[in-house]
């Protein structure tokens, strides 16, 4: 499949088995793409110039957009209620998601890997994009707390820079659990954190969805967002699909670490080492093509360190322990309830 950063394995990782009876992707039938007309920058959430001067895209997020037709978002509802029964292990951030969930079906599969979803979304963040080269990024799906009054995912920012946020269920029937986000920045989020509070109301976005498969483009790694907590128990489920910018001289943007102990650890380190190995290879690369002559030995071990940055610190983080998960929401350690 073309423009594709790291070819999606031809093989099954042990343990995972393809769902029967799925119906074939075909785009004709299962998109019905309609191209958001309103963005919002980063600059507009307050980041200045140097913040974002070394990320995949100034872009913050669009407004909700079409992706999937009636008969896909139908084929898409079917396929994460076949999926719900293999939930990764529930973190601090969110108790129930589903990872892993192009390895089991063949049609999120294609969806996710989709030529035509992944040229929408490079017309909205401006860049050539791709689909992760990290698979266990590619249709996450997140699915309501046991408990309700829970929120469905603290406030937080992605451990990976684009992606899309689908509502999976119609939000029109939901009773809450609204995605949400904060019209401002990590910085200022990890400040109100500290204080113990809460993005203040006047500055959250409730993005209205219009059905079940649409979407909202995010730059996930500087957009801090969280899905709401439900007032009663309801079917909720969203899916988030991630993507890469082509350009790697740009940061990773990447917290891999944050997924040790959440993902298939015979899975994880794979697709982590090969995503560390694709963006030092262009690094590399660009410095094949691209050094002159008449540097001195400083300025070109300067160079190399910088082009193997990536592939430096997957090493170091694929040899600790896993961290705590990175989120906005304190926790009262007496109590254990969030703040």
């Amino acid at each position: 499949m073309a423009n594709l950063a790291v070819p999606f394995p031809s093989e099954q990782p042990a343990g995972y088995e393809w769902l029967d009876d799925e119906p074939g992707f075909d785009p004709g039938i299962h998109l019905a793409i309609e191209p958001p007309k309103v963005l919002t920058w980063l600059t507009d959430l307050g980041y200045k110039q140097t913040d974002i001067a070394s990320t995949a895209t100034p872009i913050a997020f669009s407004e909700p957009f079409r992706v999937l037709s009636p008969l896909g978002a139908s084929v898409m509802l079917d396929t994460a209620r076949r999926l719900e029964p293999f939930k990764a292990r529930a973190r601090e951030r969110i108790e129930n998601m589903v990872r892993g969930g192009c390895y089991r079906s063949r049609w999120l599969r294609d969806l996710c890997l989709s030529p035509e979803v992944t040229e929408a979304m490079a017309q909205i963040y401006g860049v050539p994009v791709a689909p992760h080269s990290m698979p266990v990024h590619l249709g996450h799906m997140n699915f309501a707390p046991t408990t309700v009054g829970e929120p469905v995912d603290k406030w937080h920012h992605d451990t990976l820079a684009l992606d899309y946020v689908m509502m999976v269920t119609d939000p029109a029937n939901l009773p809450g659990g609204r995605f949400e986000i904060f019209l401002g920045t990590k910085g200022e989020a990890s400040a109100l954190a500290a204080e113990g509070r809460q993005p203040p109301d006047d500055r959250i976005l409730r993005p209205k969805f219009p059905g079940p498969g649409w979407a909202i483009a995010l730059h996930g790694n500087m957009v801090v967002h969280r899905g709401a907590s439900l007032t009663k128990a309801a079917e909720r489920i969203t899916m988030v699909n991630g993507y890469v910018g082509l350009d790697r001289r740009v940061d990773d943007q990447s917290r891999s670490r944050d997924l040790i102990g959440v993902d298939d650890p015979g899975v994880l380190a794979t697709e982590w080492a090969r995503h560390a190995a694709w963006r030092g290879m262009g690094r590399l690369g660009l410095l094949v093509d691209e050094l002159q002559f008449g540097i001195d030995s400083n300025s070109a071990a300067d160079q190399l360190e910088s082009a193997i940055v990536d592939v430096r610190r997957a090493i170091d983080d694929l040899r600790s322990e896993p961290p705590p998960i990175e989120h906005y929401e304190r926790i009262n350690t007496d109590t254990k309830e969030i703040k």
